[in-house]
């Protein structure tokens, strides 16, 4: 699903994925527009589905969630990969669901305490899943960069 951004568009972008608190006025400010034409352009992103939502970035380790992990899941059936991926989701410590390609069937990215904490989340959570074959776990020692911010092309 192609949508198509002018340039104002992706200016505002830009603007609000550096700081999601910004003010329309600001806004506004920054592009020499007037406040309400700003305001119809944000409310259209968040129509066409472009800002899906709007977020706080929280320290993991503030909130005693000090390991992070990727796990590889096999799985028996691939036809089955929609239910499987939604009882994954559903897995509170689960914060990414990847279908892949290749051996595996799933990269499943997770915070936990540590990692006995990984390994109850494992036994309770991931391994009851229906059609889970095996799983493989990389434990993360150390983050160089982690974002979820997007590349905004410049036109």
């Amino acid at each position: 699903m192609f949508i198509e951004l002018d340039d104002i568009d992706l200016r505002i972008l830009d603007l609000m994925q550096a700081n999601a608190r910004i003010s329309n006025a600001d806004l506004a400010r920054e592009l020499a527009m007037a406040p309400s034409a700003v305001l119809e352009r944000v409310k259209k992103l968040e129509q066409k589905k472009v800002i899906l939502q709007y977020n706080t970035a929280i320290n993991p380790t503030a909130l005693n969630q000090k390991l992070l992990a990727f796990i590889f899941i096999k799985t028996k059936e691939i036809g089955s990969d929609s239910s499987i991926a939604a009882s994954l989701a559903k897995v509170p410590e689960v914060q990414e669901v990847h279908i892949v390609a290749g051996e595996d069937c799933f990269l499943v990215k997770v915070r936990t305490e540590d990692s006995a904490s990984l390994m109850a989340m494992m036994r309770k959570a991931i391994k009851r899943i229906p059609n889970v074959l095996s799983t493989k776990t990389t434990i993360v020692l150390e983050t160089v960069k982690e974002q979820q911010q997007l590349v905004i092309p410049k036109n």
